[in-house]
Formats: C-alpha cells, sequence, structure tokens
C-alpha cells in the first residue's frame, strides 16, 4: 500500500473495526444464550433475517446491478452462499458440543486451509515458512483435541471440534469463490444474494432433518435478531468495508482478537476453563495463523514485479 493511499484512510475505518470485532466476538455468546433451540434453526433464522434486513437497502441502491447479473455470477453468488450456509449450520453446531475457545480458535484457522487450497487448486508454491505454520497449526489443534477429550466443559469435543474446523474450510473455499465475484460487484448486490442462498441452505437442511423452526420464546427470536444485524451484518460487513484500506493480512492478524475475546466472555459468563493442554494449544494456533499470514505476504513481497 503506498504512502499516498495509507494518507487516505479515514479515521472511521479504525472504529468500524473495533465494533465489528466486539460484534464477532459476542456471537458464539449469543449462540450459547439461544441454545434453547437446536443450532441449526439458528442458522436458518439468523442468516434469513440477515437477508431480510437487506432486502429494502438492495433493492433501493443495487436493483439495477442485481439485474445485471449474468449467470456465471449468479452461479457463483450461489455456490459461495451455499458455502457460506453449511459454514453457519456447522459453526453454530460445534458450540454446542465443545467449548466456545476452542470453537473460537479453530475456526479462524482459514488462513491455514486458504494456503493448502491454493497450493491444490491454485499451484500456489508453499515456502518452508507457510509450510512450517500449517504443521504448527496442526499441532495446535491436536493438542486441543487432547485437552478437549480430558476436560469437562465440553458435551462431545471430537465432534465439536471436527464441526469447527469444518466450518473453517467450508468459509475458506467461500472466501476463493466470492473473491471472483467481488472483483466486480459491490458489497451490497454480492451480499444480499449470498445471505439469501444461505438462509435458504440452512432451511431446506433445517426442512430435510425435520428441525423445528417455531415455537420458541420471544428472546430466542431477538437474539436471532441481534446475531444477524451484530456479527453478521456489521461484523462482516465491518472488514468488507476496510479492505478498501488496510491489507488482508492485516485484517487477518486483527481477526485473531475475536477468539481471545470470546473466551474471556465465555470465562467471565458460562465459567468455561479450558484445560492446560487446550490453552497450549489454542496459543499454538493463533501463534501458527499469525506466522503463516505474515509469511504469505513476505513471499508475495519476494516475487519481482514483471514489466
Amino acid at each position: 500500500m503506498s504512502a499516498r493511499e495509507m494518507e487516505e484512510r479515514p479515521r472511521s475505518v479504525y472504529w468500524v473495526l473495533v465494533f465489528g470485532l466486539c460484534s464477532f466476538s459476542i456471537s458464539p455468546i449469543l449462540v450459547r444464550f439461544a441454545s434453547e433451540a437446536p443450532g441449526l434453526t439458528i442458522a436458518v433464522w439468523r442468516t434469513t433475517i440477515a437477508a431480510v434486513l437487506l432486502l429494502p437497502v438492495a433493492l433501493v441502491r443495487s436493483r439495477d446491478e442485481l439485474r445485471e447479473l449474468n449467470r456465471r455470477d449468479l452461479l457463483l453468488i450461489s455456490v459461495a452462499g451455499v458455502l457460506l450456509g453449511i459454514h453457519f449450520v456447522t459453526w453454530i453446531e460445534s458450540l454446542y458440543h465443545t467449548t466456545v475457545a476452542s470453537a473460537s480458535v479453530l475456526v479462524t484457522t482459514a488462513p491455514i486451509f486458504l494456503a493448502i487450497l491454493g497450493y491444490v487448486f491454485l499451484d500456489e508454491r508453499l515456502s518452508r515458512r507457510v509450510t512450517s505454520a500449517i504443521l504448527l497449526a496442526v499441532a495446535g489443534a491436536v493438542l486441543i483435541g487432547l485437552g478437549d477429550a480430558s476436560g469437562e466443559s465440553a458435551r462431545a469435543p471430537l465432534l465439536g471440534n471436527s464441526l469447527a474446523l469444518t466450518a473453517s474450510l467450508v468459509f475458506s473455499i467461500y472466501l476463493l469463490v466470492g473473491r471472483v465475484v467481488r472483483q466486480k460487484t459491490s458489497w451490497v448486490a454480492y451480499v444480499f444474494p449470498l445471505y439469501a442462498v444461505a438462509g435458504l441452505t440452512a432451511l431446506i437442511a433445517a426442512i430435510a432433518l425435520d428441525t423445528p423452526l417455531l415455537g420458541f420464546s420471544p428472546s430466542f427470536y431477538l437474539l436471532c435478531l441481534a446475531m444477524a444485524v451484530g456479527p453478521q451484518l456489521f461484523g462482516h460487513g465491518s472488514f468488507n468495508y476496510a479492505i478498501r484500506y488496510m491489507p488482508a493480512a492485516m485484517l487477518g492478524l486483527l481477526s485473531l482478537i475475536e477468539p481471545v475475546a470470546a473466551s474471556i466472555l465465555a470465562f467471565v459468563l458460562f465459567d468455561e476453563v479450558p484445560g492446560a493442554l487446550a490453552i497450549s494449544g489454542m496459543v499454538v494456533v493463533l501463534c501458527a495463523i499469525a506466522f503463516a499470514i505474515r509469511a504469505r505476504r513476505r513471499d508475495r513481497a519476494a516475487i519481482p514485479a514483471v514489466d
């Protein structure tokens, strides 16, 4: 990023990011408070409400742009929406089986999966630094699994941790697909149909599994509204706003604040105290992710420009 671009960065971007990170951090806490309903029920209402809230904005600001989306863009948005729906379903369900700390840390492993996917599908070379970070993250995930298995905070830690890792993997693929569309599509024109498809995906899964959607307390639906407005619209929205002014690597590092804050809130509100082994694994994973992001940034900077 050039010095001129840095100077043009508005001060508001920092406050937007602070608000967005806070919104992300409360997501697992809100899910826990809404646990009177199945995780799939929460995923349906969260994504559907977010899409409904964006509908009037999309109709006013992006109606023409939505009409001009070609078949390829619609297909890519649909694929990204299905993946995002699966991400929300697996991520929310993971919180029913493992600790908030473990689920929050494991779901942030997206940079690791992105490095692997880039190597497999985009023929991107993995440097020794990135490879070392991946191995370190795997070791940290193993420590988290061993620590949770010997603890009492989680009911089914192996299932919960596996769901969190699946959510991270699916989210990584969703980012790769969505990145293609976002190159020429505004935020609203992309996010509105994306959330609509994600909500439809969760709804189809709920119907197929005969998951109840109605009959819960009013507080449950208010919590789903809070999840849609906070973590989904403001949380994701803040990063989409900041990416115009800040490097993606920096945003990736800032996102590591989320599992730390979520873990502290879980300790205060639910007395969730991960074991020493699990905490060690979390620290290892977070360090591995930070190292991987930094290493990939250095590797790209080292590639000579082609005239």
